[in-house]
């Protein structure tokens, strides 16, 4: 009778695996803007990484729907998986705008958001990494997580101050503010991730 009942699946891996090809997204768009001499073909790299990700988040929920058990509530391991999927969108999204908008070099300030969304992704990791294990230690990670985010908001709001300032051509204007808040939303999501595993250890601590 017991073997009708489907395992549990390791969500914990599942979680750890998607995580990590997050940081790998994070990391080619970090080195598109580093080194901007073919956009185009980092952008296509970048989507490949996302597609990746959709299927693992895929493979995930199919697991959650087959599985009897899971260690942690049905709608904890949807809403992280979901959470997580989105932050890779959302940096497909900023590497996309770069090509559509044929940006001629990336700036100071875009480069920075880069580097803070490639943090955030990295710290969300550890967090990520802790599950199936001492749950509190998660908190850490969640509040640097949220420091980051934080410093991406601010990075945000003295760029497009600036573009304000001193761009004199409108549709340069509008193209680099929505680059920025589009960056600045890819760090967003690394917080509400953040935000999920912090409801989980309060949860299950």
């Amino acid at each position: 009778m017991f073997g009708l009942i489907p395992k549990n699946e390791n969500f914990f891996v599942l979680f750890r695996n998607i995580s990590a090809n997050i940081i790998e997204g994070a990391k080619l768009f970090k080195e598109m803007l580093d080194d901007f001499s073919d956009p185009v073909a980092s952008q296509k790299k970048i989507k490949e990484i996302e597609h990746k990700g959709d299927s693992m988040t895929h493979e995930l929920v199919r697991k959650l729907n087959k599985s009897f058990i899971t260690p942690l509530d049905r709608e904890d391991i949807y809403a992280l998986s979901s959470g997580l999927d989105d932050i890779l969108d959302l940096i497909d999204a900023c590497a996309q705008r770069f090509v559509m908008y044929n940006v001629e070099q990336p700036t100071a300030a875009s480069k920075e958001l880069a580097f803070l969304i490639l943090k955030g992704c990295q710290t969300l990791q550890g967090a990520v990494s802790l599950l199936g294990g001492n749950l509190e230690d998660i908190n850490r990670f969640c509040v640097e997580v949220n420091s980051l985010e934080n410093e991406a908001d601010r990075v945000c709001r003295e760029a497009i101050s600036q573009l304000f300032d001193e761009e004199t051509d409108p549709i340069r204007l509008i193209k680099w503010k929505e680059i920025y808040e589009t960056m600045e939303r890819a760090s967003d999501k690394c917080e509400d991730a953040a935000n999920i595993l912090e409801s989980v250890v309060l949860k299950n601590a």
